[in-house]
């Protein structure tokens, strides 16, 4: 299997947990961010196929690292990605940093403890971040609630993920010593549904998860661009609403997922606490 194209999972912005380059966004910066969107989806795809071997997919994203720096022209996506930088003057550091992430996804298979899982976020997660703010202007100085916020959504989507993605990669992001810890193997997880033990593993991991979101909600007063504190604020909103479902609900049986209809409602009811704070922002 040789084309990129053929290990494609046709997903798009709409499909995601969490709102992307949405109408919140100024028109003028939604471009950049859809061009980083569909680098990284493309990459995910290729890393998550399940049926392509890994060195394919290995050589593949070499292709886009390479197209990506100006070394090939092989992948469209990346080529589409460095013109939008060299338009904006936006560094090539962060989509590296996420080629790195999905490396790590072809090859590495299980994480050791916690520190290890944030380290993986470090270069899935936190870069996608760190471009929207890149491209909006905002100041570095921002950077540490985003990855809080970023690392935060990306072990939620572990977490709701847990078990397909045993199933389908044999691939675990829940750590080897939190199982341990309740005795259990990562074969829990190909169970219909989570034991009690299963169930403390996944709150006590959404509790040490409520942390970082913890560190993270002063994000939003932080960014200057109302639009995207908004878009922001409404993202921390639905993840400390997903993070607490996480510590009630059976993610191997029960749905941990917003409707759009669940969107709708906690961005109307937080919309005048965001307000309010963005009056005392400019106070």
């Amino acid at each position: 299997m040789s084309d990129a194209a053929a290990l494609q999972s046709g997903k798009d912005h709409h499909g995601e947990n969490f709102p992307v380059a949405s109408f919140l966004i100024a028109p003028r910066h939604r471009p950049p961010v859809l061009a980083f969107y569909r680098f990284a989806r493309f990459a995910d795809d290729i890393a998550d196929n399940a049926v392509a071997p890994a060195e394919e997919k290995l050589r593949l994203l070499e292709e886009m690292r390479a197209s990506l720096v100006g070394d090939g022209i092989a992948s469209p996506e990346a080529v589409a990605l460095r013109a939008v930088q060299i338009e904006h003057g936006l560094t090539d550091r962060h989509a590296l940093d996420l080629l790195e992430a999905f490396r790590r996804d072809v090859t590495k298979l299980r994480y050791r403890d916690w520190d290890e899982l944030i380290d993986y976020c470090r270069y899935s997660a936190m870069p996608v971040g760190r471009f929207v703010l890149d491209v909006h202007g905002e100041s570095r100085d921002t950077w540490p609630a985003n990855d809080a916020l970023c690392a935060a959504l990306q072990i939620i989507n572990h977490l709701q993920d847990c078990a397909k993605d045993l199933r389908n990669l044999d691939r675990v992001y829940i750590p080897d010593d939190a199982l341990a810890a309740r005795g259990l193997s990562v074969a829990a997880l190909s169970e219909p549904s989570a034991g009690p033990a299963l169930r403390e593993v996944i709150a006590g991991l959404a509790a040490r998860n409520a942390l970082l979101l913890a560190q993270s909600r002063p994000f939003a007063g932080q960014i200057r661009d109302s639009r995207l504190a908004l878009e922001v604020d409404l993202i921390q909103t639905l993840a400390e609403d997903l993070n607490t479902m996480l510590t009630r609900r059976d993610p191997l049986s029960e749905k941990v997922h917003h409707s759009k209809t669940d969107i709708m409602a906690l961005f109307v009811k937080r919309l005048p606490g965001f307000a309010l704070s963005r009056m005392m922002r400019r106070r």
